[in-house]
Order: C-alpha cells, then sequence, then structure tokens
C-alpha cells in the first residue's frame, strides 16, 4: 500500500508559477557545426577508380553470388552486364550534365557495385549491399570517397531511397534505364510473368543525355505484340519517378519516349 500524501507544510515555499504574460525560460541550443564534409587529398580525383573495383576479387565473388541468388529466385539478370552498364551509363550521366570528374567516376563505380547486396537477399538490398562495400573497401577508400558511394548504393531503389547526391542521381537514372530483353533468362516463361514479358518486349533501351537542354531521356522500343505499354507503367511507374527525382537532383528534366512518342 503507497504511503499517504503528506500536506505541504506552510512554511515552505510554494513552486514557482510563471504568469501568462512571462516568457518562457530558453533552453540551452547546442550550436551546428558549420564545419563542412572533409575532401580527399587532391581532391579534383577520387581514391578508387572503377578498373580498381573491377579487379577486386572479393567484390567480383559479391557480384557474381548476387546474380546466382536473382537467378534462383526467378529474378532477371542482375551479374557482371547489369553491372558494368550502370557503371558506364552513370558516368555518362554525371559528367555530361557538368559534375567533376571525381564525381563522375564515384557514379561508376557505385553503380558498378549497386546491386551486390542482392547476394544476400533480395530486401533491403541496397542496405546490406552498402554494408559490404564498406567492409571490402574501408582500408583502400578515403572516407570522403566512400560515405557518397555507400549512400547511393543504399538508395537506388524507390521502395527504399531517394537521390541523395548526384551521384546517387546518376547510379538511380543508370540503373532504371537497364530494361533489355536481354536480361530475361527464360524466355518461355514471359506468358506467366509480367516482368519478363514487359523486359523481352522491350527491343532497344537507350538513356540520352542533352547537357544543354538539361533533359535526361529514357527512349524505349517496345514489341506490343509481346506487351502493352500499359503493363510497362503498370510496374514500372515507382522507377519513373524515382528517375524524375533523380533528374530535377542534376537540375535537368527527365523524359520518358515510347516507340518515338513522349509519355513523361
Amino acid at each position: 500500500m503507497s504511503d499517504p500524501v503528506q500536506p505541504r507544510d506552510p512554511d515552505e515555499p510554494a513552486a514557482a508559477v510563471r504568469t501568462p504574460d512571462e516568457p518562457a525560460p530558453r533552453m540551452p541550443v547546442e550550436r551546428v557545426p558549420t564545419r563542412t564534409a572533409p575532401t580527399p587529398p587532391g581532391a579534383e580525383q577520387s581514391t578508387v577508380t572503377l578498373e580498381d573495383v573491377q579487379d577486386n576479387d572479393e567484390l567480383s565473388l559479391f557480384i557474381a553470388s548476387a546474380d546466382r541468388v536473382m537467378d534462383a529466385m526467378g529474378y532477371t539478370e542482375h551479374g557482371f552486364r547489369h553491372a558494368n552498364l550502370v557503371a558506364k551509363i552513370a558516368f555518362q550521366v554525371v559528367s555530361r550534365l557538368g559534375y567533376t570528374a571525381r564525381e563522375a567516376t564515384l557514379a561508376s563505380v557505385a553503380g558498378y557495385l549497386h546491386d551486390v547486396g542482392n547476394s544476400l537477399a533480395r530486401d533491403a538490398h541496397g542496405q546490406t549491399g552498402a554494408a559490404l562495400v564498406y567492409l571490402a573497401l574501408r582500408e583502400s577508400v578515403d572516407g570522403a570517397d566512400l560515405m557518397p558511394i555507400l549512400a547511393a548504393i543504399a538508395n537506388h531503389e524507390e521502395t527504399e531511397g531517394v537521390a541523395v547526391s548526384p551521384i546517387s542521381a546518376g547510379v538511380i537514372l543508370a540503373d532504371k534505364s537497364d530494361v533489355h530483353r536481354s536480361r530475361v533468362r527464360k524466355p518461355g516463361t514471359i506468358g506467366f510473368d509480367v516482368h519478363d514479358r514487359v523486359n523481352y518486349a522491350v527491343e532497344r533501351s537507350f538513356l540520352s543525355v542533352d547537357s544543354d537542354a538539361r533533359t535526361v531521356s529514357l527512349e524505349l522500343t517496345i514489341d506490343t505484340e509481346i506487351s502493352q505499354v500499359m503493363e510497362y507503367f503498370e510496374i514500372f511507374l515507382g522507377r519513373m519517378q524515382l528517375c524524375r527525382h533523380a533528374a530535377e537532383l542534376l537540375d535537368a528534366r527527365f523524359r520518358l519516349v515510347i516507340n518515338g512518342a513522349e509519355l513523361a
């Protein structure tokens, strides 16, 4: 049983009460640091290149393993073809829109490694991939280069991320532009799987960057006998919205052109 409440001693001073017109006491506020993020020595160049990660046996194992897991789960190709293509396109997007050679190189590195998390599981593979890359590169790559690479990897999926830097935006645009029949592993199943059917219907996919007009255009040629354009939107609408936001971060406009007609 709890103790009864004791009456206040009349000689004890009452608690201070703030009058309605009295301003509330100001709480101490810590100053926000104004120091910018560190830059590596020779900031015009990155401390890691695409060739460095392509020659890394551990990272190559991650990519090969990721593709095997995706195959077992019934997904399209996610191996070295996809990794190299995304790396190349990410570099071109960032470079042609006027960003530095360092940023373009870091975009290519992140693009090459963006799907390594699939070696563990499909869900949250951006975040797990970033952790794997951190462990593989933390001893050899300057932190000021490594952190934007990790952020780009962790934020490349529309369900879990958003463009957070020019490097990240380049990876998103490059990754989402790789829609093509060459990614379909089992063409005989396209009648049952809408993702395979849409990919198989794409005869040509090209990401065009106009640096003067500042547009990034995904140009697709789709065989509508295999898949209707509406099916593309049904499964890829979220990806196209992510691409639009990524282009905006790059101070550009995203365009989607299907069979010669601009749809977005």
